[in-house]
């Protein structure tokens, strides 16, 4: 069942851009991150309650996607970590496909498995992780 509610205004002006491009032609592929491909994921927000809508870059295998974490290296996890940790019901779009998932963390050899799937799909994964002292945490995103 789709998340319903409010949506949360999208401060972060190309974020904002990407999402109203994605609306207007009603895919994700009407928009990339450096000529790659992203998925998007609607989340309730922690604190707020508020729907928010979070593009990041499409990693997939076999219907389960893959949400890292990254923040571009940076110390600590991106807001929408917290979210997606505290409301694990997602509802994903790639393409102009629209399914519902549940998050979960992964870790040991599984994370590493879709590490690798990561750093394939979007090779900068890679150079973040160097630049962080912190794991890199990855979601999996698993259809209900």
């Amino acid at each position: 069942m789709p998340l319903q509610g409010e949506y949360a205004k999208e401060k972060t002006s190309w974020v904002a851009d990407q999402l109203e491009k994605i609306d207007e032609t009603g895919t994700t592929e009407s928009v990339s991150v450096q000529g790659m491909h992203v998925v998007v994921f609607t989340m309730r927000g922690a604190k707020s309650g508020l729907l928010r809508r979070v593009p990041l870059m499409r990693v997939e295998h076999n219907g389960t996607y893959a949400a890292v974490a990254s923040k571009g290296g940076a110390p600590n996890h991106p807001a929408w970590y917290n979210n997606i940790s505290a409301n694990p019901d997602v509802e994903v779009q790639d393409g102009s496909t629209k399914h519902d998932g549940r998050a979960r963390e992964i870790t040991g050899a599984e994370r590493d498995e879709w590490w690798e799937r990561a750093v394939a799909a979007y090779p900068a994964y890679a150079e973040y992780q160097e630049k962080t002292d912190r794991q890199i945490p990855v979601l999996l995103i698993e259809p209900v």
